[in-house]
């Protein structure tokens, strides 16, 4: 195994992110723009050298490990399981519906992976209860699918958070009043611009469950994880669901 290397995204906020997988093993979904599938974008390139990327037990310390912050944790989920034994403090990354009650600790679903993203969402019923929060990803075509699924999820209190997509290459249904062109962590996309972000935002204001990836999106804002906090509030408020204690 390489040596372990942090994601950017990540520095300073109490996360670390880990992929299990090997390079011959890749994602399955293959959603187009997602940075983990190489373009020469990838922190992790090339694969081969630096897959899988694990932390060692000594960097653990007051940290919460995001399983899969690249590939699935669905994807040869034994090997996660397995590989992952030694995180105490963990939550996994999917975008397939199934199995989720098979994890040993809170699970983050994307509900619009790949083609589904402008086009439907997945629906589980019922919420297993280390379900964590659904990730809806979101542009501004595909508004609806998110309405629908933030009313879905948080009519069952599940947290929905709102990630903003980035594109490689400038989409035809793109409008120059709401994306343009900017560096996010270390790549230049084709990214939302505040005022969209904050146009969508603004509709579900007052829904306590509705939150954004990153605190503010667009060239205003920074996508750093240590400026949100979503996934340690929430992984925390997972744990203390499945421990029921009422403290």
């Amino acid at each position: 195994m390489s040596d372990y290397i942090v994601n950017p995204k990540m520095k300073g906020s109490g996360l670390l992110g880990c992929i299990p997988q090997t390079a011959d093993e890749p994602c399955p979904r293959q959603c187009k723009d997602c940075f983990y599938q190489g373009h020469g974008r990838s922190y992790l390139e090339p694969f081969a050298e630096h897959l899988p990327n694990m932390p060692d037990r000594f960097m653990l310390l007051n940290r919460v490990v995001r399983v899969n912050d690249g590939n699935d944790s669905h994807n040869n989920m034994p090997e996660v399981l397995g590989t992952t034994r030694y995180i105490t403090a963990k939550f996994y990354n999917t975008s397939f519906a199934e199995e989720l009650d098979k994890y040993d600790a809170p699970v983050v679903l994307t509900v619009n992976p790949g083609k589904l993203t402008a086009a439907d969402f997945f629906r589980i019923d019922p919420i297993p209860s280390n379900l964590m929060m659904v990730r809806v990803r979101t542009n501004m075509w595909n508004l609806e699918i998110v309405d629908r699924a933030i009313e879905y999820y948080t009519r069952r209190d599940v947290p929905v958070i709102l990630t903003f997509m980035a594109y490689y290459e400038k989409q035809p249904q793109m409008s120059d009043e709401y994306y343009m062109y900017r560096k996010r962590t270390t790549n230049s996309y084709w990214a939302i611009k505040t005022v969209a972000w904050r146009t969508v935002m603004n509709i579900h204001q007052d829904n306590i469950l509705v939150y954004s990836c990153g605190k503010i999106e667009g060239e205003r804002g920074d996508t750093h994880c240590r400026f949100c906090g979503n996934c340690l509030r929430e992984y925390f408020a997972t744990m203390e669901r499945i421990r029921g204690d009422d403290v």
